[in-house]
């Protein structure tokens, strides 16, 4: 018998569409439930952890993942990517310079350890790691089975490589990477493009407009006028229209 989204721990979205809160770093992971294909939105920060996304996505789609997408190339995640063989795996133009170079893969390790994660999980994590064979620039249409889902290259923002997902749908579903943050203030590390942050936020904006659920990177769903506010505090935040 066939456990539902809430038995999981999953929170569903719309029809065919969820996502869980992950332990640890809050990170969420999305769902998308199409005939015969199902789209996991991050992989997690490990490779266990990326192992019982894909098992519980099967679970709850029926039937295997068969595409992932990234939506920024930060530890939490993509360590859990290789988990997904023979999934086909997407991310935004340049991704693969961090995840494919030495000296970007050692920076990897070093980020997710000086964040607490266990220095083996990480280097078995990165030693594994498989690059996105597919490179988003601006947007591509995925048919998952007779549901379209776009993947739109909005940033960079949070990243130097930042990838949303919207779902269509009533209601729409949007999936924002860290590039829109509700539990904690939005973070910008070292790779961030401040100044072109709050432009990424207006372009989220307009591919779901007012009436979409907004997912975060980390913390509770939100809406428009939410991410609006963030994109304000941003723009002001960094001096930047």
């Amino acid at each position: 018998m066939t456990m539902t989204w809430e038995e999981l721990g999953w929170e569903r979205l719309a029809a065919g569409v969820g996502r869980c809160r992950l332990p640890g770093w809050d990170c969420t992971t999305g769902l998308v439930v199409g005939e015969g294909t199902a789209l996991l939105i991050d992989a997690g920060s490990s490779l266990a952890e990326g192992a019982r996304l894909r098992a519980e996505a099967q679970e709850l789609a029926g039937h295997r993942v068969t595409h992932l997408a990234l939506t920024h190339p930060h530890f939490d995640h993509v360590l859990g990517v290789a988990a997904f063989a023979g999934t086909e795996v997407y991310g935004a133009v340049g991704i693969d310079t961090v995840l494919g170079g030495r000296h970007a893969r050692e920076e990897l390790r070093a980020d997710a350890v000086g964040n607490g994660l266990d220095a083996h999980l990480a280097e078995e994590a990165v030693d594994a790691l498989v690059a996105p064979r597919h490179h988003v620039s601006g947007e591509w249409t995925l048919d998952l089975g007779g549901r379209q889902v776009l993947l739109a290259n909005v940033g960079p923002g949070h990243s130097a490589h930042d990838l949303a997902v919207l779902v269509p749908g009533s209601p729409e579903v949007v999936f924002c990477g860290d590039l829109v943050e509700e539990s904690g203030e939005p973070q910008a590390g070292s790779d961030a493009v401040p100044s072109q942050w709050p432009a990424a936020l207006d372009r989220l904006l307009d591919l779901g407009g007012e009436d979409a659920l907004y997912v975060p990177g980390h913390g509770a769903v939100v809406d428009a006028a939410f991410v609006r506010r963030q994109r304000d505090e941003l723009a002001a935040r960094f001096g930047v229209s």
